[in-house]
């Protein structure tokens, strides 16, 4: 019954987490395909377990009426027949015990690839996602007014009209720094030869550039370097999720590599190494000899499993603070309190990397989204131990 609960736990878990099937989405399943993948799977377990609790009961009964026929025995040749015919029926019944074992291995380690396939592909729309948010160019064009054309044009007015004898002009690497470009623009400016309205012309018609650049220059620097670090630490739980793929398939002696199974489309070969391995396990299984080969067959064929329910842990905990990330950047994009009046001259790209940012949030509470199992789930998958036992 332990055993029955452990597997539909994983099950329900295994359901929450996304499409077990697909391998090329990160979209939410709908209710319907969730159901239907519960239904399966579910009937699928139950089966197992009937058939052997059928067996089982069947066993037990046949030791019942041997154990009420030994107790009842005055004859020592009967005795002994009997003593040889519970023997024989307890073996069948640890036998029996351990193919069962075997069975809903093998269904585990199935659904288990199946979280591997959706948890890989759910890495790689996130890598393409944080290549795609914002540029360091895209970002540095946003928060540097040298790389706005009206700027541009007016700081070169201003250097035309500039005094000569109290004008200065900026090496190229201080002419390409934020601050140091404004401030000589404005020096110049006030130390140009044009006069009171031309000057405050001037100001009016950039004062939304230098207003936008100065406030939110911090903000957007900080969106890129933080979004660059959220795609290393993404790269870097890639690489941790193939090696994971490689000690998952490894007692089954499938040796081709996550990415090249993926563009290969190479599942089918898992299923047949799979298969040669259970029936492996169930020879050993019947000779006694190799029950103890049988159970470490069993163990290594277990282990990878729970590797991944603590990968998992992991992978919850990068989306969790992914998600807080992007919160915080809406946050700061949200935050220039002069976007109305600056409507017209604030770059199309700002509203874009916003729309981008809010965009990220929800695939982050939906696709991305963590596996919602805490620390008594964890117990229960592992080792099939509910609170209210």
């Amino acid at each position: 019954m332990i055993l029955y609960l452990k597997h539909i736990i994983l099950m329900l878990f295994i359901c929450i987490s996304g499409n077990i099937y697909c391998s090329s989405t990160t979209n939410n399943d709908t209710q319907e395909k969730i159901n239907s993948i519960l239904t399966e799977w579910s009937h699928e377990v139950m089966e197992i377990s009937i058939h052997y609790e059928g067996i089982r009961n069947g066993i037990q009964s046949q030791l019942y009426q041997v154990s009420s026929s030994l107790n009842n025995s005055s004859s020592i040749d009967e005795q002994v027949a009997l003593l040889i015919l519970k023997n024989q029926l307890q073996e069948r019944l640890e036998f029996t015990k351990l193919s069962e074992v075997s069975d809903l291995s093998k269904i585990r380690y199935l659904k288990g690839l199946q979280i591997i396939k959706l948890l890989y592909e759910k890495m790689l729309s996130l890598d393409h996602h944080f290549a795609s948010v914002a540029t360091f160019n895209e970002i540095n064009n946003l928060s540097n007014p040298n790389h706005y054309p009206r700027f541009v044009k007016h700081k070169q007015t201003i250097k035309n009209n500039a005094s000569k004898k109290q004008g200065f002009n900026l090496t190229n690497i201080l002419g390409d720094n934020i601050y140091t470009s404004i401030m000589h623009s404005l020096v110049s400016l006030f130390t140009s030869n044009t006069s009171k309205g031309e000057k405050e012309t001037s100001i009016k018609e950039i004062e939304c550039i230098l207003d936008f650049t100065l406030r939110m220059h911090t903000d957007l620097k900080t969106i890129y370097f933080e979004t660059a670090f959220l795609q290393k630490s993404n790269d870097n739980t890639i690489e941790q999720l193939e090696q994971l793929f490689v000690d998952f398939t490894k007692p089954i002696k499938y040796s081709v590599a996550l990415k090249e199974c993926r563009n290969t489309d190479d599942w089918s070969s898992i299923h047949d190494n799979l298969n040669t391995y259970i029936d492996a396990l169930n020879k050993a299984i019947l000779n006694d000899s190799e029950r103890y080969k049988a159970h470490k067959m069993q163990v290594n064929l277990e282990f990878p499993i729970d590797r991944l329910l603590q990968f998992i842990t992991q992978y919850n905990s990068f989306i969790d603070q992914g998600g807080k990330f992007y919160e915080k950047f809406g946050i700061m994009l949200n935050s220039y309190e002069n976007e109305k009046q600056c409507a017209t001259q604030i770059p199309i790209e700002y509203r874009k990397l916003k729309e981008n940012i809010t965009v990220a949030i929800e695939k982050f509470n939906t696709a991305y989204k963590p596996v919602e199992i805490n620390g008594s789930k964890m117990k229960e998958i592992l080792y099939g131990i509910s609170e209210y036992d």
